[in-house]
């Protein structure tokens, strides 16, 4: 099959993938457009919600009509590394014998996961980046694709652990959930509140998905579309010549070159779903505030006057 008509099969099976996920979540169009774009482009995604918003069902949800292997792990602060990973053991020979963990499966929803402390989260440093782990000296390839899908309450602070820079900068997006418009919330009431019990049907599997991951690298693009996506990056530096006023007043760090990768590979997946054949500079822009508004740290100044993320993101344009 030719890369065009893989295209048009991609975007096919997306508008199906849709209609599917619809049949359980109500609404929250962008929130799973950018689950999506993180999954057919072989990121991870960061998901900020007050609790209720159905983030665990919208994982689950996907996860099925994916066709893919599904496993939650719940942050909670005793959760030690060995809980996510798995651990040796001696068997009835008193031979080692290893024992995976949760973290053996295609999606990986990390539920709540600043509710743990820094030593376990930093347990999916590896499986993110590397697709691996390491385990008393020796590697075990993850099964592929592989995801992490982590949840993110924005209001309760107490007992939670502020995730690290670098575990931050591994998630290639960072969605916000928003309440649901008002009728969008009189029909989940409608369908939780009766006996309704959608099926479910797988689309793809897992080697379809990986191919359209092969796919999506694959998409051409300008070298101007590149030097935009990397400009808007550098822009995020303070004191870089690059940075406006505004950035070098609110921004204390900015983004790093993973944002820059990271732009690229979702403005192509975003070009695509769309049937385009190449990414251009407004496939960018339709990304960026996604993928830039967890690697920008904003100074005391920004809070003490009400400046958010997404206002410093937006000037660059």
């Amino acid at each position: 099959m030719s890369d065009i008509a893989a295209i048009q099969q991609l975007v096919e099976k997306r508008l199906a993938l849709k209609t599917e996920i619809a049949k359980v979540i109500v609404g929250q169009d962008e929130v799973v457009d950018q689950i999506l774009l993180s999954v057919f482009s072989g990121g991870h995604a960061l998901l900020v919600g007050v609790p209720g918003l159905a983030k665990t069902l919208m994982v689950n949800t996907i996860s099925l009509a994916l066709g893919l292997q599904f496993k939650r792990i719940q942050f909670t602060p005793d959760l030690m590394p060995s809980d996510i990973l798995g651990s040796e053991i001696l068997d009835e020979n008193r031979q080692f014998k290893f024992i995976k963990g949760p973290i053996f499966s295609n999606i990986i929803l990390a539920d709540e996961i600043n509710r743990t402390p820094p030593k376990t989260q930093a347990a999916l440093l590896e499986a993110m980046q590397e697709r691996a782990v390491t385990i008393a000296g020796h590697n075990y390839k993850l099964d592929l694709p592989y995801f992490v899908l982590a949840t993110q309450n924005p209001i309760e602070q107490e007992g939670t652990y502020p995730l690290p820079e670098a575990q931050l900068d591994r998630f290639m997006f960072s969605i916000k959930l928003d309440y649901p418009s008002f009728a969008e919330e009189v029909a989940v009431v409608k369908n939780t509140t009766a006996s309704h019990n959608p099926t479910i049907n797988p689309l793809f599997e897992a080697q379809e998905i990986i191919d359209f991951q092969q796919l999506i690298r694959r998409v051409p693009i300008a070298d101007n579309v590149i030097e935009y996506a990397v400009t808007l990056v550098s822009k995020t530096r303070p004191a870089n010549p690059l940075a406006n006023e505004f950035v070098n007043t609110y921004i204390d760090w900015g983004a790093g070159p993973r944002a820059s990768q990271n732009l690229i590979l979702a403005a192509k997946a975003h070009a695509v779903f769309a049937g385009k054949y190449s990414p251009d500079v407004e496939d960018v822009k339709a990304v960026a505030i996604g993928i830039l508004r967890h690697r920008v740290v904003k100074n005391y100044k920004a809070d003490a006057e009400g400046i958010t993320i997404e206002q410093i993101i937006s000037s660059l344009f």
